[in-house]
């Protein structure tokens, strides 16, 4: 290189510096806040992701009557929840029905002068009890009580309501000095008269105390602590949901580097996830301690799993549509392995789409060849679309629309390729003799 050769490179590369130091000293501020403002919004998600999912679980099992009666109407088929109400409404009867005194009454001359007689009472007593008993169990398997249990369900729902939100008024569910407590007079009555119908009209007038026929849900600091969530849940609970995903999006649009964000998203997801089913194992166990020697107890593991089903059922998809988002950040990042299977992968459907003839297809593909990013990405919205607000949101759907989008986006890869189609028919080239 000559000098003037040399005077002439620095005088270009300082002009073209000169040129361009303001630019680039623009551009790498920019960067940052873009990255900060990434890491923010990435942040903020990920750290309210387990609240929002809690709150819109709440909102919607707990406080819409008509998903809430789709949670627990099952429960009326579950052996335990019948047996404890077996038990329950069996032993008020039998504790107000006096059989002693009632045979005494009715056979109280006759004891006198035949003693003998006291000892068919003993036997007559467990026969009535055995007779009750029978027919509170097949009150609960019958039609009757099904409609009943939603009945009194939709009530208790309704009651339970006005009673986070500070209204004590008389209900399904009713405070009672500390104890939060369910209302089962109707099942009660209902028994009775079945009762009554089949002969035993001794019962139809025996009196049932109200605090006979009620079962303890909550205690009083349990009700101040569901009563706090309720009113900090409550309010957020129907766009928490669309703050978040909104929030994990624009991090992923601010970011520099999208497939590490993506990445990023989904190990948030499957940490959250994983937090989220430990938080529901220790409530679960929490939740049987409370209720432990009352007569809810045994129902109470059945009846917390039913209840939280639809965040169990959260949670599992959570995991599972984080270790998606994992593996397509992997696939699309810069990585060794995720580049050489993506060359791969694309190098094959791109050679398959190239076999197809010039014609229609690959005036398709060169479209979507020059739109490639935004086809690519309006796919995956549609995705996300139909996971979280279209189809229901568990893991079916996740692997469902996964796998359709991957066959979506591999169609809209094998069209890029039939861009630029190879002409099988061109005629070989002939071998070179050897002279």
């Amino acid at each position: 290189m000559t000098d003037t050769d040399a005077t002439t490179t620095d005088a270009g590369g300082t002009g073209t510096g000169g040129s361009t130091a303001p630019e680039a000293a623009t551009a790498q501020p920019s960067g940052r806040w873009r990255s900060v403002a990434a890491a923010i919004c990435f942040v903020l998600a990920a750290l309210l992701t387990l609240p929002a999912a809690v709150a819109h679980w709440g909102q919607r099992t707990i406080t819409d009557t008509e998903r809430y009666i789709e949670t627990v109407g099952p429960l009326v088929a579950q052996p335990e929840v019948q047996q404890v109400l077996g038990n329950k409404i069996t032993s008020i009867i039998n504790e107000q029905l006096d059989i002693q005194g009632l045979a005494d009454e009715a056979f109280g001359p006759l004891l006198e002068q035949a003693p003998r007689l006291q000892l068919l009472i003993p036997p007559l007593e467990g026969a009535i009890e055995s007779f009750i008993d029978g027919q509170v169990r097949a009150f609960l398997a019958s039609d009757l009580f099904q409609d009943l249990w939603i009945e009194v369900n939709t009530r208790a729902q309704q009651t339970l309501i006005r009673l986070l939100e500070g209204n004590e008024d008389p209900g399904a569910i009713q405070l009672e000095g500390d104890d939060v407590v369910l209302d089962i007079s109707t099942l009660v009555d209902a028994v009775k008269q079945r009762l009554v119908d089949r002969g035993l009209t001794i019962v139809q007038n025996i009196p049932i105390p109200q605090t006979d026929a009620q079962i303890v849900l909550l205690r009083a600091p349990q009700l101040a602590q569901a009563r706090t969530i309720y009113a900090f849940a409550n309010p957020v609970a129907t766009w928490a949901i669309f703050v978040i995903v909104g929030l994990f999006a624009l991090a992923f649009l601010l970011s520099r580097r999208r497939p590490r964000m993506t990445v990023w998203i989904g190990a948030a997801a499957v940490v959250n996830a994983v937090v989220l089913g430990i938080a529901i194992t220790v409530g679960e166990q929490l939740f049987v301690n409370t209720l432990l020697g009352t007569p809810f107890g045994p129902a109470s593991r059945v009846f917390y799993a039913t209840l939280l089903t639809y965040l169990v059922n959260g949670w599992h998809t959570i995991l599972i549509l984080g270790i998606v988002l994992i593996l397509a950040g992997w696939f699309a990042g810069r990585n060794q392995t995720g580049t050489q299977v993506r060359g791969w992968v694309s190098g094959g459907l791109e050679r398959a789409g190239a076999r197809f003839p010039a014609g229609p297809v690959s005036d398709a593909g060169r479209f979507v060849e020059g739109a490639a990013f935004w086809v690519r990405g309006l796919v995956i919205a549609i995705a996300l679309v139909l996971i979280l607000w279209v189809w229901n949101f568990n893991v079916t759907s996740v692997l469902w629309t996964t796998a359709i989008t991957a066959l979506v986006l591999a169609a809209l890869q094998v069209l890029i390729g039939a861009a630029h189609p190879v002409d099988t028919e061109a005629p070989a080239e002939p071998e070179a003799v050897p002279v």
